[in-house]
């Protein structure tokens, strides 16, 4: 019925009227104030997000708009940067448990998130806490770092490059999949297409084993978006970002992951994990800022923000589920949860 077909010069579009329409109404629609949070004036890019997300297919992009612009006015997302997790000794135990952060640009301008995948433990808060978390980085990353990027390099830089760390992945990450899929689908569902690239690295045998049974899982379009490097990935990586905007475990063979600066692998200006690198410290004074504007007499109150969890698009529930079969496999063939 619709028809998308790709072009030399970008996507060039074959549509019947009623595509055409859906896709101007939807167009002039995201253009509107209400939804600047969601687009943050690149409009034509948010939408060609949402098409390619939906393999093209206008109605079931439509529909997916629609779902995720619900889901941000049931869960009050426009205001979530305004809502700070107090007190701060208890959101540096997030931070240290939660591992993300901002390391650096790469040469095209694209934001390189650090993920640490393997020692993050989800274990010094409730779900609610990290996914409140979870979500203001990425309203951060759209609505502030995004939209420096673009204005510094003069063209809309709307997607980011992610490095995920799997030093210190064990048997045990079977207990935070349930956590993992709640923020995973939040993602899929409500900030498609955000990702360039995910470069894996630091990979142990566990990780090589479940990518063999999960890769084939996976669309041929986010397959072709993750690359596993070898080793902590330093040369492949430097391809496309400089020396200082490494994540500080790619920046020697072995050098792993970290939780803590005290660890040896830098003070927190480098560990780009902790509350006290840049990155952390200007989100979380962005969040109390904007707390005091919205309510300035109020005190801060403590407490989650809390948001309604997706079910998983079934895709992913399939993968979820091959995943745990593979990992229970190791665990009975190793007679350990480790």
């Amino acid at each position: 019925m619709i028809q998308l077909k790709k072009g030399g010069g970008g996507m060039r579009s074959d549509f019947k009227c009623e595509g055409q329409s859906m896709l101007y109404f939807l167009l002039t629609w995201l253009k509107g104030d209400n939804h600047f949070n969601v687009h943050q004036g690149c409009v034509t890019e948010t939408l060609m997000r949402f098409l390619k997300a939906r393999e093209w297919n206008v109605t079931k992009a439509h529909k997916m708009i629609i779902d995720c612009l619900n889901w941000r006015v049931q869960n009050e997302i426009d205001n979530i940067l305004s809502k700070p997790i107090i007190p701060t000794d208890f959101y540096r135990g997030i931070r240290d448990s939660q591992l993300i952060g901002l390391s650096g640009y790469s040469r095209e301008g694209l934001p390189v998130f650090a993920i640490g995948v393997g020692l993050s433990s989800f274990d010094k808060a409730s779900v609610h806490y990290y996914v409140q978390s979870h979500i203001q980085i990425n309203e951060y990353r759209d609505r502030v770092i995004l939209p420096s990027a673009s204005k510094k390099h003069g063209q809309p830089i709307t997607t980011c490059v992610k490095v995920l760390d799997m030093t210190g992945l064990k048997l045990s990450a079977l207990n935070q999949i349930k956590l993992l899929t709640i923020i995973s689908s939040i993602d899929d569902l409500n900030y498609p297409e955000k990702t360039n690239t995910y470069y894996i690295v630091n990979v142990p045998y566990i990780f090589s084993a479940c990518w063999k049974v999960v890769k084939p899982l996976l669309q041929e379009r986010t397959r072709r978006k993750v690359q596993v490097l070898p080793g902590c990935g330093r040369d492949e990586l430097l391809k496309i970002m400089d020396y200082a905007s490494l994540p500080h475990f790619c920046r020697r063979e072995g050098s792993g992951s970290s939780r803590h600066s005290e660890n040896g692998n830098g003070n927190g200006n480098e560990n780009c994990y902790s509350l006290d690198h840049p990155f952390h410290q200007k989100l979380y004074n962005h969040i109390k800022e904007e707390s005091r504007i919205q309510e300035p007499v109020e005190p801060i109150k403590q407490g989650s923000f809390h948001v309604d969890f997706p079910e998983p698009p079934a895709e992913k529930a399939e993968i979820v589920k091959t995943l745990e079969s593979e990992l229970h496999k190791f665990k009975i063939s190793n007679g350990t949860c480790d």
